[in-house]
């Protein structure tokens, strides 16, 4: 593993590793691509120190979207995390590059989302058609044309950043896929920056965090 595609691992024990995801890598394979991906990434990274050693995914980003990703060593407890995902998972925080300003400095987007055949997430136009998303924004920096948001999900739909910002008018920048009509820091604008876990070994709560990319910061400054 050369230094560009080294690991930049927040945190490691026994039970469970998280990592920063770069922006434009996979969280896990698909029919395309099976081996550039962040899974590949960390299973290679077990294996030399054992072969023996297993990796399960707990959550994923888009590829497009960087920051924390949650591994767990165990499929046991891959499973006791996703059984008891509200329980056990309680902040995921990130920060979004937007186009524009956002309506009001802080808000709360609630919609059902429903998926299309060529897989592009929509809000429905009735309640309760589709799965509940709930997104809470608040304004941190802007200037005449960007906006960057600190934004909280209660739910872990599909697309929903990128769908709730497009549905207040504010597409996130990159984001070609949901209205984005520019790419100034050539890669999607969002990026997981914080998560709070309680530890189902050790019970004890835990805040992972990660730098904001510079090219954020530059781009409303």
């Amino acid at each position: 593993m050369n230094k560009r595609e080294k690991l930049d691992i927040i945190y490691e024990d026994r039970d469970i590793i998280v990592v920063n995801k770069p922006s434009k890598l996979l969280t896990i394979s698909t029919d395309n691509e099976k081996e550039k991906t962040l899974f590949h990434k960390v299973i290679s990274y077990e294996k030399k120190k054992n072969k023996n050693n297993k990796i399960f995914i707990v959550h994923r980003l888009d590829r497009d979207t960087s920051g924390i990703v949650l591994f767990a060593k165990s499929e046991q407890l891959k499973k006791k995390f996703q059984d008891n995902w509200d329980e056990l998972v309680k902040v995921r925080e990130y920060v979004a590059i937007v186009e524009g300003k956002p309506p009001k400095k802080s808000g709360t987007v609630r919609s059902w989302l429903k998926e299309t055949k060529t897989l592009l997430v929509y809000s429905a136009t009735r309640m309760g058609d589709g799965k509940e998303a709930i997104t809470h924004y608040r304004q941190i920096m802007n200037n005449s044309k960007f906006t960057m948001l600190d934004i909280l999900i209660d739910t872990g739909r599909k697309n929903q950043i990128r769908v709730h910002m497009s549905d207040i008018g504010c597409p996130i920048v990159g984001d070609k896929k949901y209205g984005s009509k520019t790419d100034p820091i050539r890669r999607m604008g969002l990026h997981a920056n914080k998560l709070t876990i309680v530890h189902p070994i050790t019970k004890k709560e835990m805040t992972f965090e990660c730098d904001i990319p510079n090219s954020f910061i530059k781009i409303v400054q």
